[in-house]
Formats: C-alpha cells, structure tokens, sequence
C-alpha cells in the first residue's frame, strides 16, 4: 500500500487502540531484494497485537519480521526484552518517497505492557 489510502486503510484494519509512543525496536528481516537484514529503529505506536515503524529498507506486506524491544523497569522489576515475530500488514510510503511506515501484526507473543495513558483511561 502506498499514499493515504493506505494510511486510512491500516487505521482500518486495527482491532485494539494503539498507544502512540516512541520505544526502541529491533527487527530482523529480509527486504525486497531478499536481503536479510537488521536495523535498530523506534516504535510510532504499539498494541498488544502489533506496531509501527518508520525504515528506509523496502519491506512488503506478507513479510515476516523477529522483534526484540528492551523494556524499561516498572517498580522492582528488572529491565528485559520482549521479543516476538511479526507479519508486515501494511506498508505506507512517505512523502519524501524514502521512509516507509509500516504496520506489524505479532504473530508470535503479544505485547502486554500497560502505558501510562492506557492507566489514565
């Protein structure tokens, strides 16, 4: 998908509210031109079901992703990792026709991380 429609098409297709916030994100993948690869990015929102991110590779819906994301401590905790796998659901090019935002289902564990504005609701 590309342009807005795809933009309003991805808002569609979410079946939980997504909290917009920026975490570290780590994926690894292969791209288009069957490259594997491994880039460090950040979220642009995330839901127990999946996220979004902006990369300049050339990524395609169908593809498949692992996803690691270091948590930060709550309380007593200690830090840790989420890591799950994901499908590519959606893939919007920017208007800058280099960056894409691409939306990710988790098709491994979900993400159970309650933020802060989730608290407030």
């Amino acid at each position: 998908m590309t342009g807005s429609g795809g933009a309003k098409a991805m808002l569609e297709r979410r079946r939980e509210r997504r909290v917009e916030v920026q975490l570290t994100l780590k994926i690894r993948g292969t791209d288009t031109d069957g490259i594997g690869f491994e880039e460090t990015t950040k979220t642009e929102n995330v839901c127990r079901g999946g996220l979004s991110f902006a990369t300049q590779r050339r990524i395609v819906p169908g593809a498949d992703l692992e996803i690691s994301i270091p948590v930060p401590p709550r309380g007593n905790e200690s830090p840790g990792e989420f890591t799950t796998r994901g499908r590519v659901v959606a893939v919007v090019l920017a208007q800058d026709q280099r960056q894409r935002r691409v939306g990710v289902e988790f098709t491994g564990p979900r993400f159970n991380r309650l933020f802060a504005s989730e608290e407030a609701s």
